[in-house]
């Protein structure tokens, strides 16, 4: 019986009973910074995208970031197998999403968020994500790419302001 839960579990990525969660598959968008793969909700680690109802200011006109970043990462995932695996100690955040690193065929998703310029760099979660994605976030704010064609409200802060949750 063991052996059967081992197969099955390492069939549809459940944790391994080493203590950290790896999952693969299809995964649901929920916003630019989140995403459901394999039956978890998993916020992409060192990043943090526009909530949906957040707006932005472009040179002629607001546009609803939040909607335009979820999309984008939708983008990134579309039609492929998702790979994420916990970071840190597996505890769930507030909101019960797990901190994660996913990747789409080896492509860090959320450095390719902040490529984009659909989410920036969430340093306040890891002085290893600042190190690690700054570089990304400063080519994509020089280029005028995704937010930093206009003005934008730091995810953190329209949280604060706003009475959200954003771990």
């Amino acid at each position: 019986m063991a052996a059967i839960v081992l197969i099955v579990g390492s069939v549809f990525g459940a944790p391994s009973l080493a203590g950290s969660l790896q999952v693969s598959g299809p995964a649901t968008v929920i916003t630019g910074d989140t995403l459901d793969v394999a039956g978890h909700r998993f916020r992409l680690f060192g990043i943090a995208a526009p909530d949906l109802g957040q707006s932005c200011q472009w040179p002629d006109k607001v546009i609803p970031c939040g909607d335009v970043s979820r999309t984008a990462l939708m983008d990134l995932v579309i039609a492929a197998d998702v790979n994420c695996e916990a970071v840190g100690n597996m505890d769930p955040m507030s909101d019960g999403t797990t901190l994660a690193r996913c990747d789409v065929d080896g492509f860090d998703v959320g450095k390719n968020m902040v490529h984009t310029g659909w989410a920036v760099v969430f340093a306040q979660q890891s002085i290893e994500s600042q190190g690690e994605y700054q570089d990304t976030e400063d080519k994509a704010n020089e280029a005028g790419r995704g937010l930093w064609k206009g003005t934008f409200q730091l995810p953190w802060e329209w949280h604060a302001d706003n009475g959200t949750v954003n771990d």
